[in-house]
């Protein structure tokens, strides 16, 4: 299915305190009766429409036009301002996007009056948001640059953020993925270092999308969810439906239909009890391609004809194009094809409303319009003087047109010559003829070549397809071996693992067994990587599992005793000397002990703000000249420890700008700045801090970190 993600764009509102408790509401209604001035209940009217606009657009309308009654009533400029821009938000939402434009330039206006930057900055976010919803790309753009400029004048960080946030999204429906991602990035940086929750799950939503994009799935799956859990804390209902749409979709992407069709009811539940019409058309929109795909054509027709009919309420032309679209196609498998007919028909007039080629070159030239601005407003003296055309300029500028002149009379006294050599130019071409037939000649001995290097390429690329899809099956057998993601979070609920292969099958693997009350899990890294490694890890795997389940060992010393003695008498079968092995760090933890064994890879434990280092014996499982028993290290934990084991592809990759390697210092201290966030995030920073610290540079082994918080 050919779906369009939904990127929800951040509105601007300076009465933004977010979505509170009961008890908040309570305090503002005794304010709302009490208050002995009429500004004041405006102000009040208007925070409670806030607190209610993620959860209830009706409530919401209701306290904006009591604010917006009473500030005309008294004559208050500023609550009139206020006022109508939730009134022009709820049409939006509704359905009405011509009477939103109307009360969001009513309320521009008044906030010009007023000499309120904050709130004309405001103004040209919603109109930027409503203008692009209608596909006028240009005068979104125009408004969003606008409210960019003002957010920087003012220091606003929270409104460069979420201005950075429109002008991303308008990038990444227009092709520019890299900016996309660099807009949204900053904007996420901003987000988290001014504590802003509620901006970051957009932020994240949005990068989610652009992941999903790229076909990085999982990536993107694990930002949506992050994101998820954010709305759900800061009771963001609206948000939330619209990062269930994305979760949705990528649940589709896995193939796991199912899934995905539970997230999006999930999502037309939210939009139904909030009174979104676009929501509602677009949510019925998927539903009914999901149902098409799972084969329920009688569902999937019900919620086509949904999305068409609340699509043409809202006026949207990517929403009618799309919902007319899949109706052609359930019209047309029913062999009712006058109605497919008319649904193609409306499909191709709503396709050339959608964005035109004067719409794609207005973003450029609003883009470059900004930053030319900035740039003047920066160095204005300088530019003009740059740009001052004096009469020095001039005048060279009218000899260079005079020595044009005289080129152009060169060139027609030129022709004439060329009339001259005609007769030498034909018994020329009596000449040229004979050696064309034979440079002819020669071309189809060339073809000849041609034709079999064209064999030969088609052997060498269906030999690699084999090889190919040959190694693909490996990553599915592969992939056999690891543990599930439920059944990891089952036995350890508050964890991550980060798993970044370096080609499609790998020699890093995670393991997790649960025996005898104890939790055992491990970060392993066995020699190389790709096939090669592979192959080892799946030794290497069986050996921990037989260590368990056949010996019903729990203690990790003992463990690894066990792997490396059945290890080696395995790769002793081959008549070849094999000294492949693997580097481990394996862990049991019951209750709040702890037992820890490792060959060559180290256990941290963060507690206070200080890294707990804990060696490993210096020595791999496999062959080794000077074999002893592994040591097991028993820890109580607190409350509050965090339990990390990782391979060595994280700190040995190399990267930034002199291309050296990344380092456990380093790695020691990204981990304890993000302490105070959960470990989904955790694993969130630290994959996108690897891959900032890559950059271009080729990931050189696999990446295994795995994440545990007491």
């Amino acid at each position: 299915m050919n779906k369009v993600i939904i990127v929800f764009i951040l509105g601007l509102f300076t009465t933004t305190f977010f979505a509170q408790e009961n008890n908040r509401i309570d305090s503002l209604l005794t304010e709302v009766n009490k208050s002995e001035s009429d500004s004041n209940k405006v102000e009040n009217y208007i925070l409670l429409a806030n607190e209610y606009y993620t959860s209830d657009l009706d409530t919401t309308l209701y306290y904006s036009e009591q604010a917006l009654e009473l500030s005309r009533t008294i004559g208050y400029d500023y609550g009139i301002a206020k006022s109508i821009s939730w009134v022009g938000y709820i049409m939006e939402m509704q359905g009405d996007p011509d009477a939103a434009i109307e009360n969001y330039k009513e309320s521009l206006k008044l906030y010009q009056s007023l000499n309120d930057d904050l709130g004309v900055s405001e103004s040209y976010a919603n109109l930027g948001l409503v203008y692009y919803a209608k596909g006028k790309v240009e005068k979104a753009l125009e408004y969003h640059f606008k409210c960019l400029t003002i957010r920087e004048n003012l220091n606003d960080e929270r409104g460069i953020a979420e201005a950075l946030n429109n002008i991303a999204i308008v990038y990444y429906d227009n092709g520019k993925i890299e900016e996309a991602i660099v807009n949204f990035e900053q904007c996420l940086a901003i987000q988290h270092k001014i504590g802003d929750q509620y901006g970051r799950a957009y932020s994240l939503n949005n990068l989610s999308a652009i992941y999903y994009g790229q076909g990085e799935v999982e990536r993107g799956l694990d930002t949506c969810l992050v994101g998820i859990e954010i709305r759900k804390e800061v009771g963001d209902l609206w948000g939330l439906a619209f990062s269930y749409n994305n979760a949705g979709m990528m649940y589709d992407m896995s193939e796991d239909l199912e899934t995905g069709l539970s997230y999006y009811i999930m999502s037309l539940d939210i939009h139904k009890e909030l009174g979104d019409l676009v929501g509602i058309a677009t949510m019925s929109f998927q539903i009914g391609e999901s149902y098409l795909t799972l084969g329920d054509k009688q569902k999937a027709m019900e919620f086509a004809v949904i999305s068409l009919e609340k699509s043409k309420v809202v006026g949207y032309p990517s929403y009618i194009q799309d919902a007319a679209l899949l109706l052609k196609k359930l019209y047309f498998q029913d062999g009712r094809y006058k109605e497919a007919y008319e649904m193609l028909t409306l499909y191709g007039d709503m396709k050339d409303s959608v964005m035109n080629e004067e719409n794609r070159k207005s973003f450029f030239e609003q883009n470059e319009k900004y930053k030319y601005e900035k740039q003047a407003a920066a160095d204005s003296v300088k530019t003009a003087e740059e740009n001052k055309v004096t009469q020095a300029q001039l005048s060279a500028q009218k000899a260079q047109i005079k020595q044009e002149e005289t080129m152009r009379y060169t060139l027609y006294g030129g022709l004439g010559l060329l009339i001259v050599f005609g007769g030498f130019m034909y018994s020329r071409y009596r000449v040229t003829n004979k050696q064309k037939k034979i440079i002819s000649s020669q071309k189809d001995e060339v073809e000849k070549e041609r034709h079999k290097a064209e064999v030969q390429k088609d052997l060498v690329e269906e030999k690699n397809k084999e090889i190919m899809d040959s190694i693909n099956y490996a990553k599915r057998i592969q992939s056999a071996i690891l543990p599930p993601s439920k059944v990891v979070k089952e036995y350890l609920q508050d964890s991550f693992i980060l798993y970044k292969p370096k080609d499609i099958v790998a020699g890093d693997f995670y393991w997790l067994e649960h025996q005898g009350g104890k939790v055992l899990f491990a970060a392993a890294d066995c020699t190389g990587h790709g096939v090669p490694g592979a192959m080892v890890s799946v030794v290497c795997n069986n050996g921990l599992n037989r260590s368990v389940r056949e010996h019903g060992l729990t203690d990790p010393g003992d463990i690894l005793n066990k792997t490396r003695e059945i290890v080696i008498a395995e790769f002793e079968k081959s008549e070849e000397d094999v000294k492949d092995g693997m580097d481990i760090a394996l862990c049991s933890l019951e209750g709040m002990i702890l037992k820890y064994a490792g060959a060559n890879n180290p256990l941290w434990i963060i507690r206070d703000g200080e890294v707990l280092e804990t060696k490993a014996n210096k020595q791999p499982i496999g062959k080794f000249d000077k074999q002893s028993p592994y040591t097991t290290h028993t820890f109580e934990l607190q409350k509050g420890d965090s339990i990390y084991i990782f391979s060595d592809g994280y700190i040995d990759q190399f990267g930034g700008e002199r291309g050296k390697k990344f380092k456990a210092k380093a790695f020691r201290g990204l981990l304890l700045s993000i302490q105070n966030v959960s470990m989904e995030e955790q694993r969130l920073l630290i994959d996108n801090a690897f891959e900032d610290w890559r950059g271009d540079v080729e990931q050189i082994d696999d990446v295994c970190v795995i994440g545990v918080r007491i």
